[in-house]
């Protein structure tokens, strides 16, 4: 059955606000709804066009499901009406993004667009073709997305657009508003097609039946979470240093899979390094200071502590002055995540992490319920 797109080749006169989510969508997932569905509520969108590309450059085709099948998986997700999965790319003939967003430009002269990417994006966009013209002809909004958030925002990307970022407050004044881009700070999920087609393949050599990935009319929701998330819990789990550790703290409060087993250290010396942290902080004006005994809860540490900067200066310099502390107190081996400038740094210390938020990003995650209220809540059900 030929697939009837939504999304007119010429297109039309329509007046709305539409946020386009472009990707191979190898396959789609639920990770592709969760960001369309935030971005529709933040940014107060009309619809979601789900751009499926016939093939990107920049992506290997080994492993690279057909386009008929991927855009029949994205179909599958766009069961509402303002989400619509399009093959109209293929139908420009278009290769670069930017020869395909010019002609949406064209076509549909009384859309007001805006662009959706995560954080991985931002990271990559200084690779695509001529991505200057891209960010002044089309606003874009990034979404989080666990491992690259820091990265992103210290970026090439970042640094050489810095001066048309504008708040998340004013997400919703983006749609039809180029050049200007917002990182929004959202809760995040870790679910990745790469994981998801690591699992089919697994799955597939054990059973001997086709796999997620190849089998686009499978995509119901119950399918994609038996099969997506204990691996990627797994895989988070594997990922050593402060990027796994940030990974688990933004992501789901129950593991999927054991905890390991951690050395005990001995809570006097806990209480010695934490009145450092708590004291440096409060030195250094931070507000809000909260923290939170994790023992026997968390795998990655014993402790965490959440404190508040008002902005990028003070925070670096609550990270760098903690720092110095602890290693004279002689802590050696400390991890510092996002000190570049960025909603969100991370400071672990192995133990202890400490988390620096500004205040918009740090209501956002949350961390205070998932990992206080929550599993404590948790722990005595």
């Amino acid at each position: 059955m030929t697939y009837a797109d939504p999304i007119p080749r010429f297109g039309d006169r329509r007046a709305m606000r539409v946020g386009l989510l472009g990707g191979s969508f190898n396959p789609a997932h639920e990770g592709h709804l969760h960001i369309a569905d935030l971005a529709r509520r933040r940014l107060g969108l009309d619809q979601v066009w789900l751009l499926v590309s016939p093939g990107n450059v920049l992506k290997p085709k080994a492993g690279m499901a057909s386009f008929q099948d991927r855009l029949a998986g994205a179909a599958a997700l766009s069961d509402r009406r303002w989400l619509a999965a399009t093959g109209i790319e293929a139908a420009f003939g278009t290769r670069y993004s930017i020869d395909t967003l010019r002609l949406l430009l064209q076509r549909f002269p009384r859309v007001r667009f805006v662009w959706i990417m995560g954080a991985d994006i931002l990271e990559q966009l200084p690779r695509w073709r001529r991505w200057t013209e891209i960010a002044r002809r089309m606003a874009f909004v990034v979404l989080p997305r666990p491992l690259y958030n820091n990265r992103a925002l210290a970026g090439q990307a970042a640094h050489r657009l810095r001066a048309t970022r504008r708040p998340a407050a004013e997400a919703a004044l983006l749609p039809g508003a180029a050049p200007g881009w917002v990182f929004l700070p959202a809760p995040q999920n870790a679910i990745s097609a790469t994981a998801i087609r690591q699992s089919a393949k697994e799955d597939s050599a054990i059973t001997k039946t086709p796999t997620l990935a190849a089998s686009p009319a499978r995509h119901k929701p119950a399918a994609r979470k038996t099969v997506a998330k204990p691996k990627l819990a797994e895989a988070a789990a594997a990922v050593p240093g402060t990027l796994r550790k940030k990974t688990i703290a933004a992501g789901p409060k129950k593991p999927a899979t054991p905890r390991a087993k951690k050395v005990k250290t001995e809570p006097s010396v806990l209480d010695k390094y934490q009145a450092i942290i708590v004291g440096s902080l409060d030195d250094d004006k931070a507000e809000k200071i909260v923290t939170i005994d994790l023992a026997g809860k968390a795998m990655f540490c014993d402790r965490m502590v959440i404190a508040t900067g008002l902005a990028d200066r003070q925070i670096s310099a609550m990270a760098q002055h903690l720092s110095e502390k602890l290693k004279e107190a002689g802590l050696k081996q400390i991890q510092i995540e996002g000190a570049g400038g960025s909603d969100w740094v991370l400071i672990d210390t192995g133990d202890i992490v400490v988390h620096l938020f500004k205040p918009e990003a740090r209501t956002m995650y949350g961390l205070e319920k998932m990992w206080g209220e929550d599993l404590d809540e948790a722990a005595e059900g």
